[in-house]
C-alpha cells in the first residue's frame, strides 16, 4: 500500500465523512435484523396511539414495571409507568443519583397521519354506503386512494360500555377503500394540482353496496352496513358521536428489497423512535440518572390537547417525582437532558432537488442528530446549544454508535417541527435524535434496519 502524502494525512485528521454501516460494520446487519423483528410486531400491534400504549404496557409489565404511585417510596432500579388517558405513556427507571442531578428524558410520539371518521360519518349515495373522513396530520391526500384500509378505534355506548373496534387486520377480515378515477375518465382531474389530486371531501371510504331487504327503507345500503356493525359491536349510528375511530392502512410491516435491508410499514414516523426508546428504557437497570421515557400523542397536529406535549401532563409527572425528594421541580428540570426522538427525512436520490446533500441524512448511515427543525428561518424550532450537542455526540461516540447530522431539506423548501420545543420550554436542554425515513408521512414508509439498530444503541447509551 503506497505511503500517504502529507496532504492525505492532514485531510484524514481534519475532515469528516459519514461511513455506510453496511460497509464499515457488516456484523451489525444480523443484530439489526433480529432487533427489527420485534419492531415489526410493535408496528402491527400498534396502529393507533391507544394500541401502542396498550402494547407498551404489556411489555413494561412483563419486564417488571408497575403503575407509578405519587407519594410512594422508590429505590434505585425501581421501574414504574404512568398512562395518560389511554393515549400517552411515561416509563421511568429510578437512578442512583438524587433527582436534583437531573433526569434523562427521551420523548417520542405514537400518533401518525391518518384518516379520522367525522362525528356523523355514515351516508348512502347512489346505492353505495360510505364513511366521511377528516384527515389528521400532514398527508398527501392522493396517496390514500385505492389502498386497503382498516378500521380501528373505540366507541363509548350510551350505557357507558366501552367498545373496541378493529376490522381489516385479521386473516379473512374485510377491508375498506377510497375509490379514484380510471385514467380514461380522469382528463379534468389530471389538470388539478397534485395536492388536489384527491380533495379532502373526496376521501370517502366505501363500506358497502348491498341493500337491506325492505322496499320501505329510505337508505337500505347504509342500513345493512349499520346492522352489520350493530351485530358485531352492538353500536348504533348515534354512537359515532361518542367514538374515536381511525382509518389506517391495512398493510402489515414487512421487509423491503432483495437484501431485506429496509422495513416498509405505516406509522414509522414516529413509532420507530417510540419502539427504540421503549426497548432502551426496559434494558436499563441501574442508571446514574433517573429515566423518563415518553410516548406521546398529538405531535402530528402540533402536540395540542391534554395527551400532547403542549399540555402539562409530563411536567405534572416530574413534579410528582420532585415531591418524592421534597425538592423544587425547577432544580430537576434545569439539570436534565432530553432527546426529542423523532425521525428526519432521508435523502431520496429520485428527488434530489429538495435536499441539500451536505446536510441531509442518509439511509444506512446511522441515527440522525437534528440540531434544529422549524421552517425557513428556524421558525418554531428548538435550536440545541453547542454544549448539549457536544454531550450527546460524546455519549454516542463513546458507545460506538453510528450517527449523522441532518436537517429537513433545503432552507426554503419547507420544514417541520417536533416535541423538542415543548420540552425545552420547561427549561430542559433538548435536541432531536431519530431515524432517517424515506416517503415520510406516506401510508407506507421505509426505514433502514441498521439505522433503527443504531438509534436503539444511542438511546441505550444515553440512559446508562
Amino acid at each position: 500500500m503506497p505511503k500517504k502524502t502529507k496532504g492525505q494525512e492532514l485531510a484524514e485528521k481534519l475532515t469528516w465523512s459519514v461511513p455506510n454501516i453496511g460497509k464499515d460494520a457488516p456484523k451489525q446487519v444480523e443484530k439489526a435484523r433480529k432487533f427489527c423483528e420485534g419492531y415489526k410486531k410493535f408496528l402491527d400491534e400498534g396502529k393507533t396511539e391507544r394500541e401502542c400504549v396498550r402494547y407498551a404496557v404489556k411489555l413494561l409489565e412483563k419486564n417488571g414495571y408497575r403503575p407509578f404511585e405519587a407519594g410512594a417510596s422508590y429505590q434505585a432500579g425501581d421501574k414504574v409507568y404512568y398512562v395518560n388517558r389511554g393515549k400517552s405513556l411515561i416509563a421511568t427507571t429510578f437512578g442512583r443519583l438524587p433527582l436534583e442531578e437531573g433526569l434523562r428524558i427521551n420523548g417520542a410520539h405514537i400518533d401518525s397521519p391518518r384518516l379520522d371518521l367525522k362525528p356523523n360519518p355514515m351516508y348512502e349515495k347512489d346505492e353505495m354506503a360510505y364513511f366521511k373522513t377528516h384527515y389528521y396530520g400532514g398527508i398527501r391526500k392522493y396517496q390514500w386512494g385505492t389502498i386497503p384500509l382498516a378500521m380501528h378505534g373505540v366507541v363509548m355506548k350510551k350505557n357507558g360500555e366501552k367498545v373496541e373496534i378493529c376490522i381489516g387486520e385479521k386473516e379473512g377480515d374485510p377491508v375498506f377503500c377510497i375509490t379514484d378515477l380510471l385514467p380514461h375518465l380522469a382528463g379534468k382531474q389530471n389538470e388539478r394540482p397534485l395536492r388536489e389530486g384527491l380533495k379532502g371531501e373526496e376521501l370517502n371510504i366505501v363500506i358497502g353496496s348491498l341493500p337491506y331487504q325492505d322496499d320501505q327503507v329510505k337508505e337500505p345500503v347504509k342500513l345493512l352496513a349499520l346492522e352489520l356493525l350493530n351485530q358485531q359491536y352492538g353500536i348504533t349510528e348515534a354512537d359515532f358521536y361518542r367514538a374515536e375511530i381511525e382509518m389506517v392502512p391495512a398493510q402489515k410491516a414487512c421487509d423491503v428489497g432483495l437484501d431485506r435491508s429496509l422495513i416498509g410499514a405505516y406509522g414509522q414516523d414516529d413509532r420507530v423512535c417510540a419502539y427504540t426508546a421503549l426497548m432502551a428504557e426496559m434494558d436499563t437497570d441501574m442508571p446514574e440518572h433517573t429515566t423518563v421515557t415518553i410516548l406521546t400523542d398529538k405531535e402530528e397536529i402540533g402536540s395540542e390537547g391534554n395527551t400532547g406535549l403542549a399540555s402539562s401532563y409530563v411536567l405534572h409527572y416530574i413534579q410528582d417525582l420532585a415531591d418524592l425528594e421534597g425538592i423544587p421541580v425547577r432544580r430537576i428540570l434545569k439539570n436534565s437532558m432530553c432527546l426529542s426522538s423523532d425521525v428526519n427525512a432521508a435523502y431520496d436520490p429520485t428527488f434530489p432537488d429538495v435536499y441539500e446533500s451536505r446536510n441531509s441524512s442518509y439511509i444506512n448511515k446511522g441515527c440522525v442528530l437534528t440540531k434544529y427543525t422549524g421552517a425557513r428561518g428556524k421558525s418554531s424550532s428548538n435550536d440545541a446549544g453547542a454544549e448539549l450537542m457536544g454531550k450527546v455526540i460524546g455519549i454516542m461516540e463513546e458507545a460506538g454508535v453510528y450517527w449523522q447530522a441532518g436537517e429537513l431539506g433545503k432552507v426554503d423548501e419547507g420544514g417541520g417541527g417536533t416535541i423538542a420545543k415543548f420540552v425545552a420550554a420547561m427549561d430542559v436542554d433538548t435536541v432531536d435524535l431519530g431515524v432517517p425515513i424515506l416517503s415520510m408521512h406516506a401510508p407506507f414508509e421505509l426505514a433502514s434496519k441498521l439505522d433503527v439498530w443504531n438509534t436503539y444503541k444511542a438511546f441505550r447509551a444515553f440512559y446508562k
